[in-house]
């Protein structure tokens, strides 16, 4: 069975194309070009057991939106995660990721698959690290096929992208042994990596038998989303040595993942100051041949916690206007706990304001027509289409009913000095 890199190739007009093009209000020649390029990718797996919208990530459309679910070992409650799964979906978040390290993961990634009508990503190697701890046996211990047998179950369930972190190499990691970062290593799948590199004294598993892993993604037609696992968890350590050049071995990997007839994405930082993020998506989209780029906010600053759903939207915004095309979200439990449902629904909901805020700045037709309706709405004082159309229209509502205005043609900050409603009176015949 073909896959859908190379089924564009083909120049087939799948579904999958048809629904991606109708979706970005595009011609479909442009999203079947686009995947032949590696420049956009599609999330499906092929035996993915429900329908699922077919999602489009990469140049030329929208900017979408992931948001990151999963249990932890203080909390393994699998209708917990359901309930943030349909927060996410309801606040309209393009894909979902379990990063599930608590309870039995094989049930929670199943329950979210059964009911997630969006693309599911996965970090296979923590579900390898849970069962060998669980067997009483340290990272370290882990063999190529404890990880590769991990991924191909994944696969079977249906997980639709998957995060490798297959440019983490043995090189990369004596670079961090010398190095002088003050935060090292934050990634948790380069973290377990890492360890292992560093031990064992032998390359990264997943970079030494990459075809392994290409053939299991082609089989079930994943997408690879390649890893940072040197990303900067601090602003100190953002566009330093370790970073780019796992960025060089995985613009490497991208070309085999579409020689192989297999979709790749690139993640990326991270903690970024503002001055540097587009030095950072520039050099990535040079470096791994304008691949999509998945980057975790970028968070901007290092000093808000309890903040950092607003201090990656301000990076992820930023980054979208550069060139980034997936953006993680960050919720404002970053750094601090296990994200809550409202910290999931929150977290969307900010994120995709700072994707359309890039959206608008790029110049897409819905997002420009999107932001000239409510200006109309608002000239109009037409308050029903205000709500209507806001990015959350539940906490607009309930903004607006907690202090209603004695006059609804107004609201309570300006009243009957409204500027508009003042205009309005001077110059009856204005529209």
């Amino acid at each position: 069975m073909p896959t859908i890199i190379e089924h564009a190739k083909a120049g087939d007009e799948i579904p999958e194309f048809k629904d991606v093009a109708e979706f970005e209000k595009i011609p479909v020649g442009k999203v079947i070009s686009g995947v032949a390029d590696g420049k956009i990718v599609i999330t499906k797996n092929n035996v993915r057991p429900r329908k699922i919208r077919s999602v489009g990530i990469g140049g030329g459309l929208s900017i979408k939106v992931n948001a990151n679910i999963g249990t932890s070992q203080d909390k393994a409650d699998i209708s917990n995660e359901l309930a943030k799964l349909n927060a996410a979906v309801e606040a309209k978040a393009d894909a979902v990721m379990d990063l599930s390290t608590g309870g039995d993961l094989v049930a929670v990634r199943k329950a979210i698959i059964e009911n997630s009508p969006i693309p599911l990503g996965t970090v296979p190697i923590y579900e390898t690290t849970v069962a060998l701890r669980t067997a009483e046996k340290p990272i370290i211990k882990m063999t190529p096929d404890d990880l590769f047998a991990t991924i191909e179950s994944q696969a079977q369930q249906g997980v639709d992208f998957m995060t490798v972190h297959a440019g983490l190499t043995a090189r990369t990691v004596e670079m961090i042994l010398r190095g002088e970062r003050i935060m090292n290593v934050v990634s948790r799948g380069g973290a377990f990596l890492f360890q292992w590199i560093h031990y064992n004294q032998r390359e990264n598993p997943l970079y030494e038998h990459f075809d392994r892993l290409l053939d299991i993604a082609k089989k079930y037609d994943i997408t690879l989303s390649l890893g940072d696992g040197m990303r900067p968890g601090a602003i100190a350590d953002a566009t330093d040595a370790p970073q780019i050049e796992e960025l060089i071995v995985l613009g490497e990997l991208v070309q085999r993942c579409r020689d192989a007839g297999v979709q790749a994405m690139v993640e990326g930082p991270g903690h970024v100051p503002l001055h540097q993020i587009e030095t950072n998506i520039k050099l990535q989209k040079a470096l791994c041949k304008d691949a999509p780029f998945y980057v975790l906010g970028p968070v901007v600053t290092d000093v808000a916690p309890g903040y950092d759903h607003i201090t990656s939207a301000i990076g992820g915004a930023w980054a979208a206007y550069f060139g980034a095309d997936f953006l993680c979200y960050v919720t404002r439990t970053e750094h601090l706990s296990l994200p809550d449902v409202e910290a999931v629904r929150e977290g969307v909901i900010v994120t995709k304001i700072a994707a359309h805020a890039a959206d608008v700045a790029k110049g897409i037709p819905a997002a420009i027509e999107w932001d000239n309706e409510m200006s109309k709405a608002r000239f109009n004082l037409d308050w029903k289409k205000q709500i209507e159309l806001s990015i959350d229209s539940s906490r607009a509502q309930n903004i607006r009913n907690a202090l209603p205005p004695s006059d609804e043609d107004v609201c309570t900050m300006c009243g009957e000095y409204c500027a508009l409603k003042m205009i309005r009176e001077a110059l009856p015949k204005v529209k």
